[in-house]
């Protein structure tokens, strides 16, 4: 197994209700798939419940943490959980993201920007803060942060883009900082993607089926003319974390059927 005795946190692992899997939940159970040992944490208890309860129901080893990752005494729980019930953290692999309440840059509402930074970039910066001194000290681990290809692409929202930008720079520098710890850091850049969180909200929001969404994004992607679905953005995860990618650090993977390379 790829992560036979490691211990994974995954930030975001629960999951919205919906016909396919999310990108946090496939990645925790894709985790434990392959051996790891997996605190799966979320802001809602259930969610990551479920998660839990689908990694035990194949033979392996998880448990949940509920956490609010706009509350820094909540991130330093998470790093202290692991720990106490696990011994170590190998992995931390956040995938906290929202583009609610979006907008263009003249309409967009200043106290939402705030709101949205706090989730998509602070949150991210208070998780790996906490989480590094425990690599620091075991000379090694791997941070995994789930960015965007919208943070590369042009968008008709502004919040979104430029908090998963700066979700880039921060996996570069925190990449950069630890090297010398042998802590490696990697931003992963998914496209559209077949989830819960980017079908249900949309078809509710322009009150359409699901599947006339997923046609018009399935249209937008160069392979296949299919979107990805969040197996693609898992197994990607577990190559970074695992040790197959031991001398990979500071890259930004794009996982996007080729969406992040249309020009024109």
């Amino acid at each position: 197994m790829r992560l036979e005795g490691k211990v994974a946190i995954v930030v975001g692992g629960g999951q919205q209700p919906g016909e396919t899997i999310g990108n946090g939940r496939a990645t925790a159970v894709r985790f434990a798939q392959e051996g790891a040992q997996v605190l799966v944490v979320d802001r809602e208890q259930a969610l990551a419940d479920g998660t839990v309860q689908m990694i035990e129901d194949e033979g392996g080893n998880a448990s949940a943490f509920e956490a609010d990752i706009t509350e820094e005494a909540q991130c330093a729980a998470i790093a202290a959980t692991c720990v106490d019930r696990y011994g170590r953290i190998d992995i931390l692999h956040n995938n906290v993201g929202r583009s609610r309440g979006d907008n263009n840059t003249i309409d967009m509402d200043a106290d939402m920007w705030d709101e949205l930074m706090a989730m998509n970039l602070k949150g991210m910066f208070m998780t790996c803060k906490h989480v590094l001194p425990v690599m620091r000290s075991q000379q090694s681990g791997v941070i995994l942060n789930v960015s965007s290809v919208s943070s590369l692409n042009s968008t008709e929202t502004v919040t979104y883009k430029t908090s998963k930008g700066a979700v880039n720079t921060l996996t570069h520098h925190i990449a950069m900082e630890n090297a010398e710890f042998g802590v490696r850091a990697n931003a992963i850049l998914p496209g559209l993607m077949d989830t819960p969180l980017a079908i249900v909200r949309r078809s509710q929001e322009r009150n359409v089926a699901p599947d006339v969404v997923r046609q018009e994004r399935d249209a937008r992607v160069p392979l296949k003319k299919a979107m990805g679905t969040a197996w693609d953005v898992a197994n990607a995860a577990l190559f970074l974390a695992s040790d197959e990618a031991s001398y990979i650090t500071a890259v930004l993977l794009p996982v996007d059927g080729g969406i992040s390379s249309k020009i024109g």
